[in-house]
């Protein structure tokens, strides 16, 4: 930015004054201060005016002068944008991670274990004639909500997020087998095997849980219908 002042009145020019105005308005002295610059120039006021030397002001702002014919022309430096101001970098989107995790890995085997043994003593029940009772069957549920959730707090990558989905679904299918053989204990003391083995709710329970295992041996996500 330049600014162009005529050095029409300066310190040195006040001795040409008359000497009845120096002698009616005595001048005053003070001090000159830029806002967010440091050091201070010498003030004049002289009949109710200002006066500041013009190199005192560009030293005060450091700007530089310069002289061409009659014309004295004060350059002030450019302003530093504000660190608000200033363009901010932008910060790199951290890629998805794929793969399953090892952590995620372990959690889901042992929940997988649980939802295992849970369908083979149904099935056992049923081939054997051996009742089971509601509450062995939801401590079987609790047990298998507390892997699901440790499983859940163990997905850290998209391929685990994804796997809990399905290994949700296989936790519901299990809770929909267990309460069906309890809804048939309910309305007979004895139950054809027939009548419950190899359930298509049985078969998907079974084909989900064979992709599990592959999945948890490879570390990597399979889209396994029989778990959705």
């Amino acid at each position: 930015m330049i600014f162009r002042i005529a050095v029409i009145a300066m310190l040195t020019a006040v001795p040409m004054l008359p000497a009845e105005v120096m002698a009616q308005t005595p001048p005053k002295d003070s001090t000159l201060r830029v806002a967010g610059r440091t050091g201070e120039a010498h003030l004049v006021q002289l009949n109710g005016k200002s006066y500041v030397e013009v190199e005192a002001l560009a030293r005060l702002t450091g700007g530089t002068l310069s002289f061409k014919d009659e014309r004295t022309t004060l350059t002030l430096p450019r302003s530093e944008p504000s660190a608000a101001a200033a363009p901010q970098a932008q910060t790199p989107q951290p890629q998805a991670r794929t793969g399953l995790s090892r952590t995620f890995v372990q959690a889901s085997i042992e929940e997988m274990s649980v939802i295992r043994e849970w369908r083979i003593a149904i099935v056992s029940a049923v081939q054997n004639n051996i009742p089971v009772s509601e509450e062995w069957a939801a401590a079987q549920h609790r047990q298998a909500e507390k892997n699901q959730a440790l499983a859940s707090a163990a997905a850290s990558t998209d391929d685990d997020r994804k796997a809990l989905a399905m290994l949700s679904a296989e936790l519901n299918s299990m809770q929909k087998l267990s309460d069906l053989y309890l809804a048939l204990r309910t309305r007979s003391t004895a139950m054809s095997p027939d009548r419950f083995d190899n359930t298509p709710l049985e078969e998907q329970i079974l084909n989900c849980a064979r992709g599990f295992v592959s999945m948890t041996e490879s570390h990597e996500f399979q889209d396994l219908p029989a778990c959705h």
